[in-house]
């Protein structure tokens, strides 16, 4: 495997989430079929995790036409997101898509996904019930077949976690404590330690702050 990439630098923190990102390139390969996006808007933030059909060249190419287009309409809803990534992917050999939108004045986190990026929340106060949420996933393939989608809206709260990972990590990190870290360590963990290493892998971790701070 190739080492572990760490979040590429940013000019300043999200006023809406603290966020770190890590991935690994599937040996063999030279460049990741798995991006990230997280993109603030004027009450929230956008984050989402695409993983591209396969690895690859072409993979990459599918992943960056998705990420494209959700930054370009980064503040509109989760599902009309979605529906604008397969209308742009249908060229390509299509991708898994699994996004948040944060509306800070609310309070709330809209998310859904299709096909198998995975997404927990994990709640900072633990006498919340339930402590720990999961994505909505539909099956498909954004860019060739999606059912009707549904999205779910989440309260979420201050210091609320959102992890995002791809199909080359392993699930089992959520039977651990996830460590009380700032979230670029806790994504270079997660990756570092949980990739299958027989597909590239991507860890997003978003802490919410609920707002500038």
């Amino acid at each position: 495997m190739d080492p572990i990439s760490p979040a590429a630098p940013r000019l300043s923190p999200d006023p809406w989430v603290e966020w770190g990102v890590a991935q690994i390139t599937f040996e063999g390969q030279t460049v990741c079929g798995d991006l990230h996006l997280v993109k603030s808007f004027a009450d929230g933030v956008l984050t989402a995790v695409v993983d591209g059909l396969g690895q690859g060249v072409e993979a990459a190419a599918a992943t960056q036409v998705a990420v494209a287009t959700l930054e370009a309409n980064a503040q509109e809803q989760a599902i009309t997101l979605l529906e604008r990534c397969h209308q742009a992917l249908k060229p390509t050999r299509g991708a898994a898509i699994s996004l948040a939108s944060y509306n800070a004045s609310y309070g709330t986190m809209n998310w859904l996904g299709v096909g198998n990026v995975e997404g927990v929340l994990l709640r900072a106060d633990k006498d919340t019930a339930p402590p720990q949420e999961s994505i909505m996933l539909f099956s498909g393939v954004a860019g060739h077949q999606i059912p009707l989608l549904r999205a779910v809206v989440t309260p979420v709260s201050p210091a609320d976690l959102l992890i995002f990972f791809t199909d080359g990590v392993r699930r089992d990190f959520l039977s651990e404590p996830i460590p009380a870290q700032a979230p670029q360590r806790i994504a270079d963990h997660i990756c570092a330690k949980y990739s299958k290493g027989t597909d590239d892998s991507l860890v997003l971790v978003a802490r919410y702050t609920g707002g500038p701070r």
